[in-house]
């Protein structure tokens, strides 16, 4: 089944989330809008193509304050920021931080539609990705506290009687605890079990 894109906006004018909400519906592209960050990083995300419109200037806090959250929480998509008065400053900061595009208001409707549509196409093919990141992370957090020091003594090459002098325990305990975190990370062999610790790597 095809995922329907989705399309974000934080704006805290009530106004500009209306108008944003009937344009973005005119065209059958779905949206959900929120009046504050701390409102959007509540709301739970489906695993479908995603793009965030983002005011620079919020009531509490700004634009760059949750696109710093998002990145911290290994949740990545476009992001096309949007303010009254932009500077240059500005426009290189949130680029350089990872954004879509950077659009000073008024903007014309098409080239919002325009940049909403090429950033979903974008996030599509990352779609794939983020959904196993996901699926890892999730296995991982399944792991207790000592099954956790196993797999990282394990993706260093640390053989079972090294691990069980590591962790103080008997080889057979060892070996119990190998054989639960091959099986909640559904990792063949240890090499499998190093990139996906690789691809977390990177996340909280």
């Amino acid at each position: 089944m095809k995922a329907t894109p989705r399309v974000y906006v934080v704006d805290d004018d009530a106004a500009i989330r209306t108008a944003l909400q009937r344009l973005l519906s005119s065209e059958d592209i779905a949206c959900s809008v929120f009046d504050s960050a701390e409102a959007f990083l509540a709301h739970p995300l489906e695993a479908v193509p995603t793009c965030l419109l983002l005011d620079v200037n919020l009531a509490q806090g700004t634009g760059f304050d949750l696109q710093d959250e998002l990145a911290v929480r290994g949740q990545q998509f476009p992001i096309i920021f949007m303010t009254g008065y932009g500077t240059i400053a500005m426009s290189v900061r949130a680029i350089k931080a990872g954004a879509h595009e950077f659009l000073t208001k008024p903007f014309e409707p098409e080239q919002l539609l325009d940049l909403v549509r090429e950033a979903l196409a974008n996030d599509a093919l990352n779609l794939t990705e983020r959904c196993l990141t996901c699926n890892v992370k999730e296995r991982f957090n399944s792991l207790t506290p000592r099954e956790k020091q196993v797999m990282g003594l394990l993706i260093t090459g640390k053989m079972n009687k090294q691990i069980a002098v590591e962790l103080g325990t008997s080889e057979v305990t060892a070996k119990v605890h190998k054989k639960h975190v091959m099986t909640k990370m559904n990792a063949r062999n240890v090499i499998e079990l190093l990139k996906m610790h690789e691809r977390i790597a990177v996340l909280p």
